[in-house]
């Protein structure tokens, strides 16, 4: 059989996404085409195995797939409930196969290193730990704060502290001397000539801000998001959401069960106190919590 790859499409590629999907990695779709879903499933297969992550089915990777247990052909897509519970236990016993089509497939594939790393060993935690993620992050899309207001109103409305003395207006529209402005002389930045508070703006999920943060981030993932910031927002968004429920202590309050009182403790844990957009946090857990169970 050849390498299969971006591009790549046919019944050997629906056979594949098909198993990735019986074992929890779920591509973006049984459809048969080798896209990027698929790649980022592929990926988080590879990790999960020790192998060469470079998103392609090669020999030793398909390999590794049929020695994982489950269906090997493609018409078992004929029963896409069956193989939602196969996955279940998969990943640590994480029911990621339950999350295709809630979240996208290239979040999925980063769960796994991510649960690993963390700690994240039950679908409780992984529950509350989503749906934080998807409030802050606009469901995923976001990895790099904004920062762009188009109103004084609405600059002193969310930064007032910052500007009791100073005229908001040219800060409008102006992300870069916003963020220089807010994030001065704190979470270890210089002051904001030195333009520290723009460059460790937040990123990830849950948004980590500040060279402090980045510089405890880069101790603990072997790589210098210091000097790359936007490795944290192209490469770790996950996993630097990840990290900042470890450093905050937050997964034992996630243990404190499913009810709206657990969920207010982690959404104060995460964003303060009183949290910002409770009832959107609750539903998001719910949602994430009941697919999990």
């Amino acid at each position: 059989m050849p390498v299969l790859k971006q591009g790549s499409s046919g019944p050997e590629v629906t056979a594949l996404q098909t198993k990735l999907k019986q074992l929890g990695f779920a591509p973006q779709g049984v459809d048969g085409n080798f896209g990027p879903g698929t790649e980022a499933a592929v990926i988080a297969f590879q990790k999960s195995k020790g192998l060469t992550a470079d998103g392609k089915a090669g020999p030793a990777t398909l390999a590794a797939l049929e020695s994982s247990g489950g269906a090997s052909d493609a018409a078992s897509t004929s029963s896409p409930t069956s193989n939602a519970s196969s996955a279940a236990t998969s990943s640590g016993g994480l029911n990621l196969a339950a999350l295709s089509g809630l979240i996208p497939a290239a979040v999925i594939a980063q769960i796994p290193e991510t649960a690993e790393k963390f700690g994240i060993t039950s679908n409780l935690r992984l529950a509350h730990f989503l749906a934080q993620c998807a409030l802050e992050s606009m469901e995923f899309k976001a990895t790099v704060e904004k920062l762009g207001y188009s109103s004084a109103e609405r600059i002193l409305k969310i930064f007032k502290k910052y500007f009791k003395t100073v005229d908001p207006a040219p800060y409008v529209n102006n992300p870069e001397k916003l963020a220089n402005r807010v994030y001065a002389n704190r979470m270890g930045n210089g002051d904001e000539a030195s333009g520290d508070g723009f460059k460790f703006r937040g990123r990830g999920y849950i948004q980590l801000t500040g060279r402090n943060n980045y510089t405890s981030f880069s101790s603990f993932i072997g790589e210098d998001c210091v000097a790359n910031p936007d490795l944290v927002a192209t490469t770790y968004p996950l996993a630097s959401a990840g990290f900042f429920f470890n450093s905050n202590r937050i997964w034992g309050l996630c243990d404190r069960g499913s009810s709206d009182a657990a969920v207010y403790a982690v959404s104060k844990a995460v964003n303060g106190d009183p949290p910002h957009a409770v009832p959107e946090r609750t539903q998001y857990f719910k949602k994430f919590y009941n697919a999990l169970t």
